[in-house]
């Protein structure tokens, strides 16, 4: 079987990342067997992924990182998520987070220096909790509910998110919350040992279920004024690289799928036939469209992503392209599994095989922002703009 990687390993230095991302995905894929299930994030998986000293790829060699470029940032990425989708795309948050934090200068260099300190030396973990019951995607830009109110030389949080991936496993959770004596968005930065702060077991979800996105309470967490670490700006947000986490992240579980469908094609004899099923045409009528679908998906995502890396100047008019490469690639994500899950035929439905977790899985990343009706609108107004 051909390995879709070959393609996209260009070099020594991707060689050796990627092998870190192997080394991850082989263990992450170990633990779906209770992770899925359970709707839980492996300890043992987190304890490789910080072995590996994943947590600091993304900070510049200064912090002691390997200044991942937006390529190599996707290409492991996948790796991880042909391991376990949900691995990929929990992790993927802090990485892709450092990464912006790191490029954007976002916080002022004492507040980040403090926390990548901690991620270099420590492998320490953060995601942001922005999502709540009641708003949505924060992308749809509803005002959290979540508020911060001053009381002297300190604030005071209560709110409740959602979808905090990794919720119960991360070291700081970046919080934003209305702060009414600035009447505007803030983000604190947090110790998840803080007083007043809980995890509400929620994930119960169709698929992505070793996330463990679960509930981040907030019961009136005192926080100093340091802790308020960004501000949401006025301007209109900068087209974000990282995001194509998202897209790298299903289209793992998408090669996955095409692998083990291959897999199973040819070593699956029914005693109706002589050969494998993989001798027979319409089989290879799927795997052949798979092939070509991913081909395609690969060409535009990578594509995109080197031009992030090689014309730094154009990243402040990729807004539209990144959203394409979301939108299509996670569609193709989508087809992909579910030609697979044709090729197994009833099996595919089965626990016994990979294939029904990838079809629940890939379905997650249509529900990921931006959403297709966003994009699609966003693509039309471009095209009808003068």
């Amino acid at each position: 079987m051909v390995d879709i990687f070959d393609n996209w390993i260009k070099n020594d230095r991707h060689q050796r990342l990627f092998e870190k991302a192997e080394r991850i995905a082989k263990e992450a894929k170990a633990q779906v067997s209770k992770t899925d299930p359970e709707a839980v994030f492996s300890h043992r998986t987190l304890k490789v992924i910080k072995q590996e000293k994943y947590p600091s790829l993304t900070l510049s060699a200064a912090y002691g990182g390997e200044d991942l470029s937006l390529y190599e940032f996707l290409l492991l990425q996948e790796k991880i998520a042909e391991g376990d989708g949900s691995v990929a795309l929990s992790i993927g948050w802090h990485l892709g987070i450092m990464k912006e934090l790191k490029e954007d200068n976002l916080w002022s260099k004492n507040d980040f220096d403090r926390l990548a300190k901690e991620v270099a030396e420590e492998q320490k973990v953060v995601n942001r909790a922005a999502t709540e019951p009641a708003t949505g995607s924060p992308t749809r830009g509803g005002i959290p509910e979540t508020k911060a109110v001053r009381n002297g030389d300190c604030y005071i949080i209560t709110g409740r998110k959602s979808f905090t991936s990794m919720a119960d496993h991360l070291d700081y959770y970046i919080v934003s919350a209305y702060v009414e004596d600035l009447d505007e968005v803030g983000w604190f930065l947090i110790d998840r040992h803080h007083p007043g702060l809980t995890v509400d077991k929620t994930w119960d979800t169709l698929g992505m279920r070793g996330t463990e996105s679960d509930d981040l309470v907030l019961d009136r967490v005192e926080v100093d004024l340091n802790d308020l670490v960004e501000r949401k700006s006025k301007e209109k947000p900068a087209p974000k690289g990282w995001l194509l986490h998202i897209p790298a992240c299903y289209l793992g579980i998408a090669t996955a799928a095409r692998n083990d469908a291959i897999e199973f094609a040819q070593n699956f004899q029914p005693n109706s036939l002589d050969t494998p099923i993989a001798e027979v045409g319409h089989i290879q009528d799927k795997i052949g469209e798979m092939e070509w679908k991913l081909l395609q998906a690969h060409s535009f995502m990578y594509t995109v992503a080197r031009k992030w890396d090689e014309e730094p100047d154009q990243r402040k008019h990729m807004g539209a392209e990144l959203a394409a490469v979301k939108l299509a690639v996670t569609n193709t994500a989508a087809e992909v599994v579910d030609l697979a899950m044709r090729i197994a035929g009833g099996r595919g439905l089965s626990k016994q095989y990979p294939f029904e977790k990838y079809y629940r899985d890939v379905r997650a990343g249509l529900h990921n922002p931006p959403m297709d009706d966003a994009v699609v609108n966003m693509l039309a107004k471009r095209a009808l703009s003068e």
